[in-house]
């Protein structure tokens, strides 16, 4: 069976209004039901109470780190949530207020709650970590024991031991937000004890954001997706909402309202035939993975010679496109125009032909693309964060970016700056987590080197901020509302020897809702309460042209021993004697209604606390009717100048020379102060490629967001992992359609059963992330977990995370 029947198949059975009996299984129900009308109502077996309680509606909210955010109404009777619904405000039209729908996943969040995995009570570990071999304990004991080990670990190595690791379980929240850990109640507690080694990047982004700051300089914005309505063309650089943004409060709606008014053409450039193209694209153009920027340098080269460039744009907004804006400290020729014609250091002109030898596109679709997005008037150019999510990611990021820059497409209606999707948001406060009163910080990607050797790692080689090196390791680590511990840290072999010896980390301390991969290497495990267990505030990520926020009201009481994270820091506070800073004798919704009095100076349309209590969804349409990003800096840019050192956009940057200059780098790494091609490392070219023949890069997979939903087995049923390979690769390996095969590199070897399509372009192959790692006894994971074979070395510049840089083999597992 393959995916779009499997889906096919769960939307059957959850349309069914059936009522399916459950078990009890280690004190919890056993998830159960099914979802209807459309899609929207998970029912099951009451207790007789509940059968006999009145029911009532409460809204509550999906807060996992999918680029959206969605409204939940919880059905309730005697206790217990019956089924789930999503929003039923506002109408389909996206110009106007569009019910925010949630999908599948967050209609699932029953099947959550009531997970037999759920954590239901502290527990401390009792075998080696990884094993999952814990003893229940009391609150006070687990507390005290938290408390204890801070203590003694800051008394021998200070504050700078302790780390918070990235999470994103329940990104949408206020008081429980998990991302950024220094915006969260942890950082908020350990900054009122003195501070933490912090951390830049993330690991969805790291590479992007690092490198187009260096181009527009911070995040580099986007227009909003319903401004495509207002464009020509459409061009998405590995940008794949379909299945990555699926909700009613994400982007491919947008999509497809906003084509249909534009009648603009889409073109698709993926590795992979995404469920974004999925018929609804005009072109599909496959590219090598990593070869981004070659295929951007041979378009320039066409846009170049065929005068299809804006060069009054070029000359006034921008810096280092021609020798005229080069800046004075540049060598000669080291504009962008020199390096695209041949006239620059490596004297090598990067026609189409050079292109298409890199990226395995043919010449003269390089030349019609060029063309095509050279004449289309206004055209509309994006990138997702999979084609910067490799070892030459920042590179990557910039290239892409010159296509609307060298065309004069930033800042105008219908029209982009090579940057993901923006939106418009609220302004809206949330828990102020305090100054940190550490300054260090490393790159979220290195933390498992921060403990391995964190004294020796330094600011020129290892990207340390704040200081020229670290003075300790790791020793503490709070790992809360994530799986960044183990499954979703790139090479987990690596990982695992890291955390098994105590020696080194000294105490992990994970809270969480379920017994995840990462939970099995907690000292202490803290269970926490779900969204639906809580008061909160959550709000969008991305959802265009409209701003809202959900009233996410406690539903059901917390289950078995859980606690909310307000209350677990608190009780913690109190025993590290900051209680007063922390809580500021604030209960948890005395914050929350003290957050939404500073939100309604910000919003005056906000109603009453009681009000939104009671409507449960608050929202409110971009002013502007879209978001243009850049557009004053269009407008103005002596008035508005940019954040970069010029005030206006680098194309060539002075800051990227003298790091190129000063950093210790490896010599297939490349930092360069233009956006040129360079294969990095493990990539299409690579000489690696003799022993492991096939690139692996992963994709976000819309049965988890990560790998949050990656045990309610109603999706993985639905939406099974498998790794896509193409006809040709499966037939050279005796490989069928849905057989097991090992898929491996010198880091580890997974087992996965085939997706044999045509799907994927040949010497590729493609795993969904996310899936729970669950090795056998020799340490062979049999869940298709995609980390047991990516690579912990950072890129260049960011530091971060190539986790489609790989390099690997597959064989036919045999009987």
């Amino acid at each position: 069976m393959n995916n779009e029947q499997s889906a096919n198949l769960l939307s059957r059975r959850m349309s069914r209004r059936t009522l399916v009996k459950t078990s009890a299984v280690g004190g919890a129900l056993a998830a159960a039901g099914s979802l209807a009308l459309p899609f929207s109502r998970i029912a099951c077996a009451l207790t007789p109470a509940a059968a006999e309680a009145p029911e009532k509606v409460v809204w509550s909210a999906c807060t996992v780190n999918c680029g959206s955010r969605c409204p939940l109404r919880m059905h309730v009777s005697g206790g217990e949530i019956r089924y789930v619904e999503t929003d039923n405000t506002g109408d389909d039209l996206y110009g106007g207020l569009h019910q925010v729908r949630a999908c599948l996943r967050g209609r699932s969040m029953r099947r959550r709650v009531y997970h037999p995995d759920r954590l239901k009570y502290p527990m401390k570990r009792v075998g080696k970590r990884g094993e999952g071999k814990f003893e229940r304990i009391s609150w006070d004991e687990a507390l005290n024991s938290i408390v204890s080990s801070m203590r003694s670990i800051k008394a021998r190595y200070g504050n700078e031991a302790f780390y918070l690791n990235y999470g994103t379980g329940t990104l949408g929240g206020t008081m429980t937000r998990s991302w950024p850990p220094g915006e969260t109640l942890i950082a908020r507690l350990m900054n009122c004890w003195g501070g933490y080694l912090n951390h830049y990047g993330d690991y969805s982004t790291a590479q992007i954001a690092a490198g187009l700051n260096y181009t527009y300089g911070g995040w580099a914005d986007g227009n909003s997706p319903s401004d495509i309505e207002n464009t020509r063309l459409v061009v998405l650089f590995g940008n794949n909402p379909g299945e990555t943004r699926m909700s009613g409060g994400g982007v491919t709606y947008f999509l497809e309202q906003a084509r249909e008014k534009s009648n603009a053409r889409l073109i698709v450039i993926d590795p992979r035939y995404t469920d974004t193209a999925g018929g609804r694209e005009d072109e599909w153009i496959p590219i090598r993975p990593g070869t981004d920027a070659a295929l951007v340098a041979g378009l320039a080269w066409v846009l170049i010679t065929e005068d299809l460039i804006d060069r009054a744009f070029l000359d006034r907004y921008c810096v280092g496109f021609d020798e005229k804006t080069l800046p004075a400290s540049a060598p000669k020729n080291g504009d962008y125009q020199s390096w695209i014609l041949g006239q620059g250091e490596d004297g090598i002109a990067k026609t189409p032909a050079w292109a298409a030898a890199i990226t395995g596109i043919p010449v003269e679709r390089i030349i019609k693309l060029a063309r095509e997005i050279g004449q289309a008037k206004p055209a509309w150019i994006a990138q997702g964060w999979g084609p910067q999510r490799h070892a030459n990611g920042e590179l990557t990021s910039r290239a892409i970016a010159m296509l609307p820059i060298l065309t004069g497409n930033v800042g105008i209606p219908g029209g982009n700056s090579g940057a993901r999707e923006g939106g418009w948001e609220l302004d809206f406060v949330r828990m102020p987590a305090l100054e940190n009163p550490v300054q260090t910080s490393i790159s979220m990607f290195t933390w498992t080197d921060a403990v391995a050797r964190g004294p020796e790692m330094t600011a020129l080689r290892d990207g340390v901020r704040g200081k020229e090196k670290l003075d300790v390791p790791i020793k503490f680590i709070w790992n809360y509302a994530g799986n960044c511990l183990i499954n979703q840290h790139s090479q987990i072999n690596r990982t695992h020897e890291i955390l098994q010896d105590d020696s080194q980390c000294e105490t992990i301390v994970v809270i969480d809702n379920h017994m995840t991969a990462s939970a099995k290497y907690a000292d202490i495990l803290l269970p926490d309460c779900t969204a639906s267990e809580q008061m909160d505030f959550c709000l969008d990520a991305s959802s265009g042209n409209m701003g809202y926020v959900i009233f996410a009201e406690q539903a059901i009481k917390p289950r078995f021993e859980c606690r909310t994270i307000y209350d677990m820091t608190s009780d913690l506070a109190k025993r590290l004697q900051v209680d007063e800073a922390f809580t500021e004798g604030r209960t948890h919704e005395g914050w929350l209604r003290h957050l939404y009095a500073q939100s309604q100076k910000n919003i005056p349309e906000l109603p009453s606390f009681e009000q939104f209590r009671q409507q449960g969804i608050f929202k409110q349409r971009d002013p502007d009717g879209h978001h243009i990003a850049y557009r004053d800096f269009r407008n103005d840019p002596e008035g508005n100048p940019l954040t970069t050192p010029s005030g206006k956009i680098e194309i060539y940057s002075a800051q990227l020379a003298d790091i190129a200059a000063s950093w210790q780098l490896e010599p297939d790494e490349t930092i360069h102060p233009l956006p040129v091609y360079h294969a990095g490392f493990e990539g299409a070219h690579d000489p690696l490629r003799k022993k492991f023949p096939l690139q692996l890069t992963g994709f976000h997979y819309k049965a988890r967001t990560h790998s949050t939903y990656g045990n309610v087995e109603v999706l993985k049923e639905a939406c099974r992992q498998e790794v896509w390979i193409n006809p040709l690769d499966a037939r050279a390996r005796n490989i069928a359609n849905g057989e097991r095969v090992k898929v491996f590199n010198d880091r580890g070897a997974l087992i996965v059963a085939a997706r044999v399509t045509p799907r994927i372009i040949p010497g590729v192959i493609a795993l969904g992330e996310g899936a729970w790692y669950t090795p056998d006894a020799n340490g062979v994971d049999q869940n298709g977990s995609i980390n047991v074979l990516t690579s912990q070395r950072p890129s260049p510049l960011a530091k971060g995370n190539p986790s489609h840089s790989n390099l690997v083999d597959v064989s036919k597992v045999e009987g």
